[in-house]
C-alpha cells in the first residue's frame, strides 16, 4: 500500500476489510490516519480491525482517539459510542455526549441508539434521560416508545412501560420486540391477552418475519400461553422460538469443554498478600436464572452495600492485562496468558476497581452480579484478595428450564437447545467444584430454595461471610428503587416467592432429553430427592 494516493488507499483498505485481511487493513488505516489524524471514522475502523486481530489495548486506544476526534456522520457517532461501550469506557461515553452538545442537540435516532448503549452498561438513569428527550421530540414514534418501555421496565415503572408499549403496538404492530415486552409486563388472562395478535404476526400475509423476530414472537407467545395454562401449545411456541434463535448463533459445546478443562488443569502462583481494603467487591456468581438478582436486591438493602448490577468490568480488566479481545467472558487465549508465570493479577484488580469509581457512592461494599463470572472465579480470587464470592445454587432442572424459556441476547448461546444447555450446566458444575477445592473458604454457596424459604437465616450467614452486620431492611426488597436490567427485572419486584410446584413440572415430559443428560452427568444427585 506504499505510495498510494488517498483515494486508492481507501479502496485498498475497503478490499482488505471485505476479504478479512485485517493486517493489510490495519496497515492502510494507519497510513490514512497519518494523513488525517482527526478523522473519527478512520479511528473507529482501526478500533474494529484491532479487535479482529485480537488486540485489546490498541483497539481500546483507537476507540478513545475516535471519541476525541471531530464527530463524523450519524453512523460514525453511533459507532464511537458502541466502541466506548465495548471497552466499558462509561465516563468517556458521558463526556462524548456532552461534547456533542448534550441530549437536546442530538437527533432522535442517535438518542435511541445512545440510550441502548448506556442501558447495556446498567446506567438506566442516563438511558432514560436520552429517551425522554427523544419522546419529547416525537411522542408517538414507535421505536422510541419500545426502547423507553424496556428501560422503564428495568426501573420498575411498569404502568408507564405498559402505556408506551400499547401506544407503540397501535402505531406499529409489526415490531416483534414490542410483543415480547408486552408479554412480560403483565400476566395474560382469558379476557386480556395477545395470543391471537402474536399468532397473526407469525403468519403474516406480507413480509415473513426474520429468525430474530420469530424468536421474539414465539417467546412472547410461550409466555402468554403458559400464563393461560395451555402447556402443550406453550411448549410448541417455545421450541419453535428456540430453534429460530439458535439459527442465529455460533456455539459449540466442545469449545466450552475445552475451556473448562483448561481452567481445571492449570494453576497460578497463589497470592499471599494481605490487604486491608477500603472497598470490598461482592461477586454474585452462578448459572443465569439461579436467583442472583434476588440475592443482589437483598444485599442492596444493606446501608454499607451498593448494588451495581451485571458488569463486564472484570472481564475488561482481564482483557486489558492479557491484551486480548475475545467473545464472551473469557476464552482459551486469556486463560493461557493468565496462567503464564508472573502474570500481574494485582494490576487486574487495580484496573477493575479504578474503572468502577464513577459508580461507587461512598459505600464500603458493592455487588457485581454477573452470573457468568463463575468462569473468572479463580482469577477474581487472585486479583482481589478482599473480594467475597457468593455462589447461587439452584435445582439443576429448575435453573436449566428457566434458561431454556428465557430469550437472552447473544451472551448465552448454549441456552436454546436442551442437550447443549445440559452439557453447559455439567461443565459449570465441574468448574465450580474445582474452584472450591483450589480456593477453600473463598466461595460461599447459597441454595436458592433455602434462601426463599428462610431468607433471614440465609442473609445472616451471608452477612457473616461478608463481614457485615445483618439489617432487617435487607429483606424488604419491595423498597428498592435501583434499576434491575436483567431477565428478572419484573419477577424480582414481586418479592420473595416460594413455589410448591416448580415451573418446569408441567413440562416434564418434554424435558426428558435434558433431564436424562443432567442425570447422566451426575448433577442431579441430592436434588431429585430434595
Amino acid at each position: 500500500m506504499k505510495n498510494m494516493d488517498p483515494k486508492s488507499l481507501v479502496a485498498s483498505v475497503e478490499r482488505s476489510i471485505a476479504a478479512g485481511d485485517w493486517a493489510s487493513a490495519k496497515s492502510g488505516l494507519v497510513q490514512l490516519i497519518t494523513q488525517n489524524p482527526g478523522s473519527a471514522d478512520l479511528w473507529v475502523q482501526l478500533s474494529y480491525v484491532e479487535s479482529y486481530l485480537g488486540g485489546y489495548r490498541q483497539a481500546r486506544a483507537a476507540a478513545i482517539k475516535a471519541a476525541a476526534a471531530r464527530p463524523g456522520s450519524l453512523g460514525v457517532v453511533q459507532d464511537v459510542l458502541s466502541r466506548l461501550r465495548t471497552f466499558n469506557q462509561v465516563p468517556e461515553m458521558h463526556d462524548y455526549i456532552r461534547r456533542l452538545g448534550g441530549p437536546r442537540r442530538l437527533p432522535i435516532p442517535l438518542l435511541i441508539s445512545a440510550a441502548s448503549q448506556f442501558s447495556s452498561v446498567n446506567d438506566q438513569a442516563t438511558a432514560m434521560t436520552l429517551l425522554d428527550e427523544a419522546k419529547s421530540g416525537d411522542p408517538d414514534f414507535p421505536t422510541t416508545l419500545v426502547a423507553r418501555s424496556q428501560v422503564l421496565m428495568y426501573l420498575a415503572r411498569f404502568a408507564e412501560a405498559k402505556a408506551d408499549i400499547i401506544k407503540a403496538l397501535k402505531r406499529a404492530p409489526g415490531i416483534a420486540q414490542a410483543w415480547w415486552l408486552a408479554s412480560r409486563l403483565g400476566k395474560a388472562t382469558a379476557t386480556e391477552n395477545h395470543v391471537q395478535e402474536v399468532e397473526a404476526q407469525l403468519t403474516p400475509s406480507g413480509k415473513l418475519p426474520t429468525p430474530t423476530d420469530i424468536a421474539l414472537l414465539c417467546h412472547a407467545l410461550h409466555k402468554e400461553l403458559d400464563d393461560l395454562g395451555r402447556t402443550e401449545q406453550a411448549w410448541e411456541a417455545l421450541s419453535k422460538g428456540n430453534r429460530s434463535k439458535r439459527e442465529t448463533l455460533r456455539y459449540a459445546s466442545e469449545e466450552t469443554r475445552q475451556l473448562i478443562d483448561l481452567l481445571c488443569s492449570s494453576a497460578v502462583d497463589k497470592s499471599t498478600e494481605v490487604v486491608e481494603p477500603a472497598i470490598v467487591p461482592i461477586f454474585i456468581i452462578g448459572m443465569h436464572r439461579s436467583g442472583t438478582t434476588l440475592l443482589e436486591q437483598m444485599l442492596d438493602g444493606h446501608p454499607r452495600v451498593q448494588g451495581v448490577g451485571e458488569l463486564y468490568d472484570f472481564t475488561s480488566a482481564m482483557r486489558y492485562e492479557t491484551d486480548h479481545h475475545c467473545q464472551g467472558v473469557i476464552d482459551q487465549v486469556i486463560v493461557e496468558r493468565a496462567f503464564t508465570a508472573g502474570f500481574n493479577f494485582k494490576a487486574v484488580g487495580g484496573r477493575y476497581l479504578q474503572g468502577l469509581q464513577w459508580r461507587l457512592k461512598g459505600n464500603s461494599h458493592f455487588t457485581d452480579k454477573l452470573p457468568s463470572n463463575f468462569l473468572n472465579a479463580g482469577f477474581i480470587c487472585e486479583a482481589l484478595p478482599q473480594a467475597k464470592l457468593l455462589h447461587m445454587v439452584r435445582d439443576p432442572v429448575e435453573v436449566c428450564f428457566s434458561n431454556l424459556r428465557e430469550l437472552f441476547s447473544s451472551a448465552n448461546p448454549y441456552s436454546y437447545d436442551q442437550i447443549e444447555l445440559a452439557d453447559f450446566y455439567i461443565e459449570y458444575h465441574k468448574l465450580m467444584a474445582h474452584w472450591r477445592k483450589t480456593y477453600p473458604g473463598r466461595i460461599f454457596d447459597i441454595r436458592y430454595d433455602r434462601m426463599v424459604r428462610d431468607p433471614e437465616a440465609v442473609m445472616r450467614e451471608v452477612c457473616e461471610f461478608c463481614a457485615l452486620e445483618f439489617t432487617p431492611e435487607m429483606l424488604a426488597i419491595g423498597n428498592r428503587k435501583r434499576g434491575v436490567s436483567t431477565a428478572s427485572a419484573v419477577q424480582v419486584r414481586e418479592g420473595i416467592q416460594v413455589r410448591d410446584v416448580p415451573k418446569w413440572k408441567p413440562y416434564e415430559t418434554y424435558l426428558q432429553p435434558m433431564i436424562t443428560r443432567l442425570r447422566q452427568g451426575g448433577v442431579l444427585e441430592g436434588w431429585e430427592q430434595a
